[in-house]
């Protein structure tokens, strides 16, 4: 399951209002991509280190999405009821909110074997809104998986039913591609969905950046190229992921060169040539503008790619603000900027590369098959066309 991005409001007084800010689920200062610094340059790895002395330093960026917020007519009658007391109608709306995923014969509609016969669970490995990833060894051979297990008393709704059978369904879809995350097997028994995935243990994209800084135009070509692909396969497939950020990104291994993998289909959808999509998703600094004008299709993958690639070349995100509604903002209206450290070093056709990919209008913008099959820099034989190696 994903992240839902609070919907912008068109407001006459602004626009972009948020109820999501309370919910912020923050990283430490230490592990936040670092904002552009005051004075207009970017900062790479350390952020706020050359700030001027006596002022505030800037609020740290946060590139972990709110959590899902779904209010429930059940939820807002309960809310306006004076007959009650306040313990009874928390105790009333909790019944009807846990009633989706429970009641169903089956979320997955078919009958799995039992996932502890097969598996023994050991150590938490990460957790999230609706579900908890474990370490998962198959007992026949020892072989170690990554299983995320999801509460079944969380499907609150029959969507969010309909949203974990999808993210199974598209896993099965793409499986085979080597940068998207295999699933071994989808179990379910009466309390959750076990989903049994391979294991990366080389960490987040972003986590890598972080220690880095941002890195050199070399390696930013070799990790784009990756993730292009990805977005290329999955839009031939008829997936858009709508989620794509450098969380979402995992290395197989600790290796400098270890392969690439995409996770979190959560919000990943169907799509049909010319099909019109208007629910808000995804991440405040990588969404696209037409997400959150409520008028999308695929091409929104593609922004977020080149929003990614722009953060590999220089630490920093292209849109920038201290609240979500700021951050919103930027993405509709403001500039790129190519002029602070350390933009001037790197490359014009990078930069182009860049723009092409983060132009606001849709139609105009370049489709991920064009970037890899029209534009060298994602070609083995001449890398040189777009980064300067």
């Amino acid at each position: 399951m994903g992240n839902t991005c609070a919907g912008p409001n068109l407001a006459a007084n602004g626009f972009l209002q948020s109820v999501s800010a309370a919910v912020w689920r923050t990283r430490p200062p230490e592990d936040m991509l670092p904002p552009p610094n005051a004075d207009g340059s970017s900062s790479g790895g350390n952020a706020g280190s050359d700030g001027a002395k006596g002022s505030d330093p800037p609020m740290p960026v946060q590139s972990t999405p709110p959590e899902t917020v779904k209010i429930t007519a059940e939820v807002q009658k309960a809310e306006k009821s004076d007959g009650n007391s306040g313990k009874q109608k928390t105790q009333a709306v909790m019944k009807r909110l846990s009633s989706a995923g429970l009641q169903i014969d089956s979320v997955l509609q078919r009958k799995t074997e039992n996932l502890k016969e097969i598996y023994s669970l050991g150590r938490k490995l990460g957790q999230g809104q609706f579900g908890t990833t474990y370490l998962c060894v198959e007992k026949a051979n020892g072989k170690e998986f990554a299983c995320k297990s999801i509460a079944k008393r969380k499907l609150t709704t029959q969507e969010d039913v309909e949203d974990v059978r999808r993210e199974i369904q598209i896993m099965h879809h793409l499986a085979g591609h080597p940068n998207v995350i295999s699933i071994v097997g989808a179990f379910e028994d009466a309390v959750a969905v076990h989903v049994v995935m391979e294991l990366c243990v080389g960490g987040e994209l972003f986590d890598r950046i972080i220690q880095r800084g941002h890195y050199t135009e070399r390696k930013a070509a070799d990790l784009a190229r990756v993730i292009v692909g990805v977005v290329e396969a999955c839009h031939s497939l008829g997936v858009m992921h709508r989620d794509l950020k450098p969380e979402n990104f995992l290395f197989i291994n600790q290796d400098e060169d270890s392969p690439l993998k995409t996770i979190d289909f959560g919000l990943s959808m169907f799509f049909r040539p010319g099909e019109i999509f208007t629910e808000v998703v995804g991440s405040p600094y990588y969404v696209a503008p037409e997400v959150l004008r409520k008028h999308y299709g695929p091409e929104c993958d593609v922004w977020s790619a080149g929003v990614i690639i722009y953060i590999l070349l220089s630490g920093v995100p292209p849109f920038w603000d201290e609240t979500e509604q700021g951050i919103f903002e930027q993405v509709l209206k403001g500039d790129l900027d190519f002029v602070s450290e350390p933009w001037p070093s790197i490359s014009d056709s990078a930069k182009d590369l860049v723009r092409k990919m983060l132009v606001r209008d849709p139609k105009k913008r370049l489709t991920a098959h064009e970037v890899l099959c029209e534009y060298a820099c994602f070609n083995n034989m001449i890398f040189s066309f777009y980064f300067q190696i």
